[in-house]
């Protein structure tokens, strides 16, 4: 789990560190309208949409915007409509992939993953090839320098954690799904940094890459997440600690 909790945590990095792309700025606002059309405007009411405004206020994406989008989400102000789709596959060395995509023309998107998935020894399967690797949790990655393990993980659990793991430079908490926000509410509530928070698909099972194999799984987990249309690359691939510095710095 080590190797794809690394690659998520260098994702959110990447997000902020590119706060200012249009795409990326999309790509949240997507999530806003999606997520409002779902379950209304109200984020105090409707979760996902509280997690898609914290998401897009993360990465800097103006009130306005974020405004604008529960607009067209809720319908007081027309706007393309968005299909959710997941996209289930295997890529390089047999690693599983749930690709969360929201778009306004499937056909497109699914052809341009498709050829994404092909340029690199991978491709997409049948619906649930790969959903029963998973399960739906609640993750939040903060820094360790940001709070001690013993604090940490009191603050965490009497809020309703499960677990709290050592994940090298940072602390993993892991909560069920409807537990998620009251923990994420306390450490902000704490004041406590927190690298990355979302609920997410965590693997329950991983797959070894061998090293040769490394760099093509890294590459295309990257270019999926660049995909304008896609808003999450799940994987369950374990690469050694070194191979992934090494990667990182190039």
């Amino acid at each position: 789990m080590a190797g794809h909790s690394k690659w998520a945590n260098r994702v959110h990095r990447k997000t902020r560190q590119d706060k200012k792309r249009s795409a990326l700025f999309n790509k949240l606002s997507k999530r806003v309208i999606s997520a409002a059309r779902e379950g209304g405007g109200d984020p105090a009411t409707n979760h996902k949409l509280r997690m898609a405004i914290d998401a897009a206020r993360d990465a800097d994406v103006p009130n306005d915007k974020i405004e604008y989008a529960i607009k067209r989400g809720t319908g007081e102000i027309e706007g393309v409509s968005y299909e959710s789709i997941v996209y289930e596959g295997y890529g390089p060395a047999g690693v599983a992939l749930m690709i969360d995509v929201l778009t306004d023309n499937t056909a497109r998107t699914v052809a341009e993953i498709r050829n994404l998935m092909k340029d690199a020894d991978a491709s997409l399967g049948a619906p649930g090839c790969v959903q029963w690797m998973f399960e739906r949790k609640g993750v939040i990655s903060v820094p360790k320098q940001a709070a001690e393990e013993d604090e940490l993980f009191t603050l965490a659990v009497e809020a309703g954690a499960e677990d709290l793991l050592d994940e090298d430079e940072s602390w993993e908490i892991r909560t069920e799904p409807n537990d998620y926000q009251a923990v994420y509410d306390t450490l902000r509530d704490a004041g406590i940094e927190m690298e990355r928070s979302e609920v997410t698909m965590v693997p329950s099972t991983t797959t070894a890459v061998p090293d040769d194999d490394a760099p093509k799984v890294i590459r295309l987990l990257d270019a999926l997440d660049e995909h304008e249309d896609v808003q999450h690359v799940f994987a369950n691939f374990e690469i050694s600690d070194e191979v992934l510095e090494a990667l990182e710095e190039d």
